[in-house]
């Protein structure tokens, strides 16, 4: 079996928790990704120290751990059927060293901590289903013919494997269609959801939390229609705003409420240019009572428009639910600073408690995909060739994040220095940890401060540095 990924040092010896170690020296350990590629994600081996005043003109990123933001629930990927398939398909010796290489929190692991499944198909299957296909022109309100059906088959297996890694990690549900036939087109592509079937539609979705909780695997969240504003993927469902409203506090709500389900609610699922639809669920207060937040992408718009969103419905969440991150196979270079400033920087800094990436896995020529309306471009964050597999941007985009900021971590306040965008968390276990990337086109030097000291930094153009320290 070849696995081809970069080498890792175990946290905990970088970083000196013991007796004489990290505390004592008021060092600060930091792992680099390099636009050329000579480190990906790879431990310095040289601290920096904290000294009592600057030493140097430097720029400083003053990070404030008494002003805190929002929680973290974590950081990870959609757990697509395509990703599933290639993941189950692996050998069993493979298959556990890739599941413990993404889940896993010790040692050269990147532990994540959240991941997405698709309700049914999403583009990235290899075919399209629901949990209720009947015959064409049939009908089946009473959900006779509910079943989890290839979900048993890839994902639902996968998942029990890394619940044996990480049984807390953190499982979102979108869905991306209705069943066929409880849409005004009866098409998997495109349609609304037929006002007859709302009910129909809430049953499906409790049953499917019940089903998969038979399984032993609990759904934290769902959204209530993946890109409810897109009829173009395969499958798809269009759900104007007012539409979801009228779902959610006559349907779905009361019927999780009837159920006994404490699943979370969370609306729209789609891009930041589009706020306003969830604003105006959540100004209808008989819908926002089972509402937990909103989600969103960000293929369209500004991230700086979920501030606006939190500021307006402080007391609902904010979630960063899906972006492609994609790079050229062969590249000699990697545009780390892209994801790691639109995404884990931007997203974390206007109020988002997540952020998801799309997908975990494909194949060399990103298959699966549905035909009429899948994604052709839709890279894996690893790349899988039967026993083989190979690490792209997302993954490293993701490890700057999901390995140090762990589910219970708080943003905090930092410095907002233009070329170098950052954001700030304070962990469960009290360690520091500050991302930072340089935007410009040239090698920046900055300094840490914190508590009174600073410790000087510098990044080349284009590279993304994680810092920690206690």
């Amino acid at each position: 079996m070849k696995i081809k990924h970069t080498v890792f040092v175990s946290l905990c010896a970088l970083v000196g928790l013991g007796p004489a170690g990290f505390a004592q020296k008021k060092t600060v350990s930091c792992w680099l990704t390099n636009a050329d590629r000579s480190a990906l994600f790879a431990h310095q081996k040289e601290p920096l120290t904290f000294e009592p005043a600057n030493t140097n003109n430097y720029p400083v990123i003053k990070v404030d751990d008494h002003t805190k933001y929002q929680p973290i629930d974590g950081f990870g990927f959609a757990l697509t059927g395509g990703s599933a398939m290639h993941i189950v398909r692996m050998s069993a010796p493979a298959r556990a060293a890739l599941l413990k290489k993404v889940f896993a929190t010790d040692a050269d692991n990147i532990g994540v901590s959240y991941l997405r499944l698709s309700i049914g198909a999403s583009d990235l299957n290899d075919h399209v289903f629901s949990y209720d296909d009947v015959p064409a022109g049939s009908v089946d309100p009473q959900l006779k013919a509910f079943d989890l059906g290839p979900d048993k088959v890839d994902v639902i297996p996968v998942l029990k494997e890394i619940l044996k890694i990480n049984p807390k990690i953190m499982i979102l549900g979108s869905p991306w269609s209705a069943p066929a036939w409880m849409k005004s087109n009866g098409d998997t592509r495109g349609g609304v959801l037929k006002p007859e079937y709302y009910q129909t539609y809430a049953n499906y979705l409790v049953k499917y939390i019940q089903a998969y909780k038979a399984q032993g695997i609990s759904i934290d969240a769902i959204t209530v229609q993946n890109e409810p504003l897109n009829p173009k993927n395969n499958p798809s469902m269009v759900m104007e705003a007012h539409e979801q409203a009228d779902f959610i506090k006559n349907n779905l709500g009361p019927a999780f409420q009837s159920a006994g389900i404490k699943t979370k609610i969370i609306v729209y699922d789609h891009n930041c240019d589009r706020p306003d639809y969830a604003d105006s669920i959540l100004n209808d207060k008989a819908a926002a009572r089972y509402v937990d937040g909103s989600g969103f992408h960000l293929y369209g718009g500004k991230i700086e428009a979920l501030t606006d969103l939190h500021n307006a419905h402080p007391d609902k969440n904010l979630y960063f639910t899906e972006q492609m991150v994609i790079e050229k196979d062969g590249s000699p270079t990697i545009n780390i600073i892209n994801p790691v400033r639109r995404l884990f920087i931007g997203a974390t800094r206007n109020w988002c408690r997540n952020v998801l990436e799309w997908n975990l896995a494909a194949d060399a020529q990103n298959q699966p995909h549905t035909d009429r309306g899948g994604c052709p471009m839709c890279q894996g964050a690893v790349t899988i060739d039967k026993d083989n597999y190979t690490p792209n941007i997302a993954y490293y985009a993701m490890a700057h994040a999901s390995k140090f900021v762990r589910p219970g971590s708080v943003r905090v306040a930092s410095t907002d220095i233009d070329p170098l965008p950052n954001v700030a968390f304070t962990t469960p276990d009290g360690r520091k940890v500050l991302i930072v990337a340089n935007v410009s086109d040239k090698t920046q030097g900055f300094n840490i401060g914190y508590n009174g000291r600073v410790a000087a930094a510098s990044l080349s153009s284009g590279a993304v540095a994680t810092y920690v320290w206690q």
